[in-house]
């Protein structure tokens, strides 16, 4: 066998799944603590085209979680450094940076504009994700959103289901109210059984663990219904 790249990868899921991830489109919304880690495996596994968003910057308070993040990051935006990244990794993967903040504004356009086959949806703001959420719906787009992982300490708790069976965390239940009002009766997630841990401080916690271990779970998810 000629030497590949993605030969370990082959000998696992077949040269057939993979050339469907070459032919895939993966859209990634929000390159921090979980998205930049789900960007990683998205590209390392050989998707062949990959869209990052996010208009925000490093930061110094990013290094203990993110990917992209380190001192001679920071200060450069976070969609540019992962599609940078990612050619690096798959010179032949199509990496995109879109440098925006969405939302109602700049949402439908950007959606309609990129197409993706899947979406990972890795962003805070609620209004946003609600109008991802919705593009996806209305265009039969397959999606995936990540709900609270700030203030939790333990990785194995995550788990992957519709957002009817979330308890516990925050965002979900503001998600399922919102999501209801839509119409929207089902929407996979990835959120986390466990409660989240009192800090006292406004901003929420993290650690270096557990929103890596989130993005890896949800890039795993859409890998595997890609290659379905």
């Amino acid at each position: 066998m000629t030497e590949n790249w993605l030969n370990r990868q082959n000998a696992l899921i077949g040269i057939e799944a993979t050339e469907k991830l070459r032919k895939a489109s993966v859209m990634i919304f929000g390159i921090g603590g979980v998205g930049s880690f789900a960007s990683e495996a998205i590209v390392r596994s050989g998707v062949g085209r990959v869209v990052f968003v996010d208009g925000d910057t490093v930061s110094l308070t990013n290094i203990n979680r993110q990917l992209i993040a380190d001192t001679s990051t920071v200060g450069q935006g976070k969609a540019e450094i992962m599609a940078r990244r990612a050619k690096i990794i798959n010179p032949e993967c199509d990496a995109i940076s879109e440098k925006v903040f969405v939302d109602a504004s700049n949402c439908y356009e950007l959606l309609d504009k990129h197409r993706p086959d899947f979406i990972i949806d890795c962003i805070d703001t609620v209004s946003s994700k609600l109008l991802i959420i919705k593009w996806a719906t209305d265009n039969g787009v397959k999606i995936i959103s990540s709900m609270g992982t700030g203030n939790k300490l333990d990785p194995s708790r995550f788990q992957i289901t519709d957002i009817k069976k979330t308890a516990v965390c925050p965002l979900a239940r503001v998600m399922r109210r919102e999501l209801k009002n839509m119409g929207i009766t089902a929407l996979p997630v990835l959120y986390s059984t466990e409660n989240p841990v009192r800090t006292g401080e406004r901003v929420p916690a993290s650690i270096s663990f557990v929103p890596s271990s989130a993005g890896l779970m949800m890039a795993g998810y859409v890998i595997r219904e890609l290659i379905k």
